[in-house]
């Protein structure tokens, strides 16, 4: 006795088999990170020596130095840059000391392997900045932490706005900086120090100046002197105590960050010389409280003179 066959099932089989690839293409493929989790995990790396200069690797959030850029045929398309010493990626503001102009730039690797040079430009870093191909600039390297929107552009390779012109006052103390330092010896990471005023450099002359030796004084016969009656004293005044003003109550205060670890606010801060406060699971870092705006824009300036390119006036009224 013959069974029915039911041929229902390979047409429903032949179906199935051809619609799994279309439904296999069909899936995107999964999206790039973004975010600030694009810059994780952060490589500090061990220390290594170059024709007998060891050079350190550290996390230092206020690194700030002059030196040499040269462009490097290395880092592909986009504004990308070598260090030596400063973390895997991070960013850094560079200034090229002869234009006064700066950019924002995206360290990626370690370099450049000789002992003259303090950093290394890709093409289109050096582009940007205005340094030729096979130049040897003066340029000064600033960390900074930038916003998400700008680390995002350097990430897909293109350009960040570029920073404001540096000032010749500015430039004039850096490039004296980068002539007194070594060029054999890793540079020194201390923020710039502004000239005295023509004022206090002509006051500080004349105790420079060697004395001048006086004239002999002639012998002169002395004369017999008349006895002199000194007039009685008048009796002293009662000195009257000033009153001690009542110190100005500050309502303006520089925040220069937030920190998830109390022991890095603390250094931050005795750097600075600004105040650490808790702040739930978070510390807080600031300058102040100032009475005016002056004082609290003064303060703005040294915190991201240091580093602290985030840092901001709020008010605590």
């Amino acid at each position: 006795m013959r069974l029915p066959v039911n041929h229902a099932l390979p047409l429903a089989a032949l179906i199935f088999l051809t619609t799994v690839p279309a439904t296999a293409k069909s899936n995107p493929p999964s999206p790039p990170i973004s975010g600030p989790a694009a810059d994780y995990p952060v490589v500090v790396g061990e220390p290594f020596a170059i024709s007998g200069t060891t050079w350190t690797p550290e996390d230092q959030l206020n690194y700030d130095a002059v030196g040499y850029a040269q462009v490097g045929e290395g880092g592909g398309a986009g504004i990308t840059a070598a260090h030596k010493t400063l973390p895997l990626p991070s960013y850094a503001e560079v200034t090229a000391l002869d234009s006064g102009r700066t950019i924002l730039v995206r360290i990626t690797r370690r370099g450049p392997m000789t002992n003259d040079a303090l950093m290394e430009l890709s093409a289109d870093a050096a582009t940007q900045l205005g340094i030729a191909a096979g130049a040897h600039s003066a340029v000064r390297v600033r960390r900074v932490n930038p916003p998400e929107a700008e680390r995002a552009l350097l990430r897909s390779g293109g350009r960040a706005p570029e920073r404001m012109a540096t000032p010749d006052g500015l430039l004039k103390v850096l490039r004296r900086k980068l002539a007194d330092q070594s060029p054999l010896l890793p540079p020194p990471s201390t923020p710039p120090t502004m000239p005295r005023s023509p004022t206090s450099a002509l006051a500080a002359v004349p105790a420079a100046a060697a004395p001048v030796p006086k004239p002999p004084i002639p012998t002169i016969e002395p004369k017999p002197i008349a006895p002199v009656v000194a007039a009685p004293k008048p009796a002293p005044k009662p000195i009257t105590k000033p009153t001690a003003a009542a110190p100005a109550k500050g309502t303006q205060v520089v925040q220069v960050g937030t920190f998830s670890v109390e022991a890095n606010a603390r250094k931050a801060a005795s750097g600075l010389g600004a105040q650490v406060t808790p702040a739930g699971k978070f510390w807080r870092v600031h300058l102040g409280p100032f009475a005016n705006g002056a004082q609290a824009a003064a303060a703005l300036e040294k915190a991201r003179a240091a580093g602290y390119s985030d840092a901001r006036i709020s008010r605590t009224d």
